[in-house]
């Protein structure tokens, strides 16, 4: 019987490309080959530099959506789904965010976390059928592939700019055109892997980069942090705990016992807990004003000051 030959997809990205700086890497010494692949780690910081204003605007898309009640979702596959996934359960202990505000699509689902699933991020229809399960009108939706072209991803934000949401792709392939569905593109030239087509190292690191810049300025921007301190993180083990009074000390100035019993006297709600020694206000009146600011500590600590002259 005649085996019916796969579909074959040739990518024409910097990322599939030989890099003409690694060529000997598999006669290097063992520290030969760290250099090398250093020396192309080092480049990935000016790529993402020089898409930093796009990245600015899917930040204030995701800042828009989160503060009007709705959602930010990621779609990736392979590299791209596994960094997005781990960025996404990161922001819950992070900053306290509830669970579903970040919300992280992998292509072929859990079991593609840990192993490749054939054929997975081939799968237009898969991604825009996700779409309709859990993307709302007014949502942010982020994408992810290091070609620019992976199915599962582009079938997903077109499926959902036609939904009504506003969409990004991260891209590593910056000779390719803008998808249809996409509001904005944030194509980052890493070049050529140490390893032609291994996607998980420069083009990976250049995602990660980027997506640790987006979701951190995105909690900046709603107030989950004060000056560069985690206020809104989650005291969920003793080194957190032991975290949590350093950042009362540090933002107070005051001793351990006083942010101790400030904390405890909070019910161990960080914020309210700095904006009752900060302002001199009960915990009660420190509540409410961060209630009334959206948690948002510095605005809290100006309603007081106004209210108070």
């Amino acid at each position: 019987m005649m085996t019916v030959p796969r579909q074959v997809v040739h990518v024409d990205s910097p990322t599939e490309q030989r890099n003409p700086r690694t060529t000997d890497i598999d006669l290097m010494s063992t520290m030969g080959i760290l250099g090398a692949i250093n020396a192309e780690d080092r480049r990935v910081p000016e790529a993402v530099a020089a898409v930093l204003p796009q990245v600015a605007r899917a930040v204030d898309f995701a800042v828009e959506a989160l503060r009007s009640g709705h959602r930010v979702h990621y779609f990736g596959a392979g590299t791209s789904g596994r960094l997005a996934t781990l960025d996404a359960a990161e922001l819950v202990p992070t900053f306290n965010v509830p669970a579903d505000w970040f919300i992280a699509h992998h292509a072929g689902g859990a079991r593609a976390l840990r192993q490749a699933v054939e054929d997975a991020e081939d799968n237009a229809k898969a991604g825009a059928a996700e779409v309709a399960e859990s993307v709302a009108p007014g949502d942010f939706v982020l994408g992810l592939t290091a070609s620019g072209r992976t199915p599962f991803v582009l079938g997903a934000l077109a499926a959902a700019s036609r939904l009504g949401a506003r969409t990004a792709l991260v891209s590593g392939n910056p000779a390719a055109v803008t998808p249809p569905g996409v509001d904005v593109l944030i194509a980052v030239d890493t070049g050529p892997e140490a390893i032609a087509g291994s996607t998980r190292m420069k083009a990976g690191t250049a995602q990660k980069i980027i997506l640790t810049a987006f979701s951190t300025a995105t909690m900046i921007k709603l107030g989950r942090t004060y000056s560069n301190l985690m206020v809104s993180m989650r005291a969920t083990n003793a080194k957190l705990r032991g975290r949590t009074i350093r950042i009362l000390r540090e933002a107070t100035g005051m001793s351990m016992a006083d942010c101790s019993d400030a904390l405890t006297e909070a019910d161990g709600d960080l914020k309210v807990a700095l904006v009752h020694l900060l302002s001199g206000e009960d915990v009660a009146n420190a509540a409410k004003a961060l209630t009334a600011n959206d948690g948002h500590v510095r605005k809290a600590l100006d309603s007081l000051r106004v209210r108070a002259s």
